[in-house]
């Protein structure tokens, strides 16, 4: 089952948020408190951090009362620039670019962005889950297609091949080699050599050890 985390969710929705509280306590995570909006999500994450320790990760919706635009986004952003260990998986109904992009702004690690209908990918939710709380990422498909759909700068990634930047686009998504392997139809070995290669030419040294792989993503949604 891997390790347990410790999850807060702000959902005003009682339907979702106990249903994604079932989910996660099923598989042997701890939600420590449900909240139905950012200011109640701030407050009590704060109060959280005073007590009993700062939980490893925020499930939290990007619209939530009192006027459903971006409280729970707004909310999670000041949190992460208070505690910069917190991880923060945002839920949103649709692909809201500007909305993805600010979440990613100043964050290197520990931060996601699902759709709400992979919360019926319940393996795959949980694992997004678990991968924030430890430090990854966890982008929907559909999000890194439409952040890599608008116009972009060239510079940074002028030097990678296209399949190096197909293997980095799906390491976006928070797939592992081995997955990435799989989706690809090639040897882990090949994966583990682009991932090597776009490590180098981003100018990630080895001395940034796991913390490469978080960096090339982010470097590669920011481009």
């Amino acid at each position: 089952m891997g390790k347990s985390v410790r999850v807060v969710i702000a959902e005003d929705s009682v339907l979702l948020r106990e249903g994604l509280t079932r989910l996660l306590t099923d598989r042997g995570h701890a939600v420590v408190a449900g909240v139905a909006d950012g200011e109640a999500l701030r407050r009590t994450v704060r109060a959280l951090a005073g007590a009993e320790g700062l939980p490893d990760v925020v499930v939290a919706d990007v619209r939530m009362p009192p006027t459903h635009t971006d409280e729970g986004l707004r909310a999670s952003v000041e949190l992460r620039e208070e505690f910069p260990d917190l991880g923060v998986l945002v839920l949103s109904q649709y692909v809201e670019e500007q909305y993805a992009t600010e979440l990613l702004a100043g964050s290197t690690r520990g931060v996601g962005y699902l759709l709400k209908d992979r919360v019926a990918e319940v393996g795959d939710f949980v694992d997004a889950v678990t991968r924030v709380a430890e430090g990854g990422t966890a982008l929907d498909p559909e999000v890194v297609a439409q952040l890599l759909g608008r116009s972009r700068k060239q510079d940074v990634l002028a030097g990678l091949t296209p399949r190096e930047r197909e293997v980095l686009g799906l390491m976006a998504e928070g797939r592992t080699n081995a997955a990435v392997a799989r989706q690809l139809v090639v040897s882990d070995g090949a994966v583990e050599k682009h991932v090597g290669n776009i490590f180098m030419k981003l100018g990630l040294a080895p001395s940034d050890g796991d913390h490469r792989r978080v960096l090339a993503v982010l470097t590669y949604l920011r481009s």
